[in-house]
């Protein structure tokens, strides 16, 4: 693990600096974590990347920073808050650093891959999966974005963070807020999820999540894979594509395939042999590189390619009248 530095004021302050390689891409490893261009928990600025969350001894602003010299690629990073010096220890899982893409970059490995995932690759070098540890903070916007449109689920993450998260501590971007915490969600009243076009279902999903937001927690911890997502989906309301989406995010797995998707099955099937498929097609055509399938997913998204538009689309719903 690369060394970190830091000076802070107690509980206040700190200042780290970690060094990756030249190539390493720090908008596009946390790229994965915003939930929209208007995520009120995370900012792309001129200046930096910047998040705002709640770390083990309270919340936290963090600005990111990258520059290239000549010995590989310094992330500086400047915490503010109560948070801060106990945030300081996530920071490289949080980056990507324990990310270990040399079994797929070996060449053997990728004389197996097609130019759809091969060439991507080659484009995004410094591309890592980013692990948060912070369960209950990737499961509350993946409840939301359960069976509903990208736009309607961003939509809720916003109205509902800007409304009832907590503003981030520090020189912060103005409207920079960390999620609510468990105890913030569960006091949430009902009107607010109608008008934030939540239904019940989602809402009580949440509810029960944040009921458990201390077993869950203590899962950042296990090994991503089967036994994970079992767990996971122990809550009631949490099915095999929230905890995949989970755990992309949260254990940086790189082998995590989000079953169920509306649109991904058939996208990897476009991509991979020019025809529409199901889940288990999908599973069966990523089966040769298992270990690795989120990896060549989030390369095939990156290529660019977009599948047939045709055939009916998942219409917005409107929730707060029902």
């Amino acid at each position: 693990m690369p060394p970190l530095t830091a000076s802070a004021a107690p509980r206040a302050d700190a200042v780290a600096d970690i060094t990756l390689p030249a190539d390493y891409d720090l908008a596009g490893t946390l790229g994965v974590l915003a939930r929209g261009k208007q995520d009120p928990t995370i900012r792309f600025t001129h200046d930096g990347v910047w998040l705002a969350y709640a770390a083990a001894e309270g919340l936290v602003s963090l600005r990111l920073t990258a520059r290239r010299g000549p010995h590989g690629t310094t992330v500086h990073a400047r915490l503010w808050g109560p948070g801060a010096a106990s945030a300081l220890a996530g920071l490289p899982r949080l980056l990507g650093v324990e990310d270990d893409w040399s079994a797929f970059d070996d060449p053997g490995f990728q004389a197996t891959l097609p130019p759809l995932v091969s060439r991507p690759r080659r484009l995004h070098p410094g591309l890592r999966l980013p692990a948060t540890g912070r369960m209950v903070d990737a499961l509350v916007p993946a409840v939301l974005e359960q069976k509903i449109t990208t736009i309607e689920a961003r939509y809720s993450w916003r109205y509902l963070v800007s409304r009832h998260g907590s503003p981030a501590p520090g020189p912060a971007p103005a409207g920079l807020k960390a999620a609510p915490s468990p105890e913030q969600w569960r006091r949430i009243p009902s009107w607010e999820w109608h008008r934030a076009g939540v239904d019940s279902k989602r809402s009580g999903t949440i509810l029960r999540v944040c009921g458990a937001a201390s077993g869950l927690e203590r899962l950042a911890a296990a090994e991503p894979g089967d036994g994970l997502a079992a767990k996971l989906c122990s809550v009631p309301g949490i099915g095999p594509w929230t905890a995949a989406e989970t755990t992309q995010r949260t254990h940086g797995d790189p082998d995590s395939v989000s079953v169920g998707d509306f649109h991904l099955a058939a996208f990897v099937g476009y991509a991979l042999t020019g025809r529409k498929t199901d889940d288990a097609g999908m599973l069966e055509l990523l089966e040769p590189w298992r270990g690795h399938r989120q990896r060549v997913v989030r390369m095939l998204v990156l290529s660019g390619f977009r599948k047939p538009a045709f055939g009916p689309r998942l219409a917005p719903q409107d929730h707060r009248f029902h």
